[in-house]
């Protein structure tokens, strides 16, 4: 389970793209961002000889 506020922190800051998409449920939106991005950490420790990429938010707003 996430944590119930870093889902609410995430759904107040939705991308524009985010957005344009829609939702019924900004929140449920945010948890399934947040739950891919978690697996998506997960699996690049698991499988460290597949293409992922190796960069963090920071770095790819820049």
């Amino acid at each position: 389970m996430i944590d119930e506020e870093r889902v609410e922190d995430r759904a107040a800051l939705l991308l524009p793209e985010e957005l344009a998409a829609g939702s019924d449920d900004p929140k449920a939106q945010a948890e399934a961002l947040l739950r891919d991005s978690d697996d998506r950490e997960h699996y690049r420790e698991t499988a460290p000889d597949l293409r992922i990429e190796r960069r963090t938010s920071d770095e790819a707003a820049s």
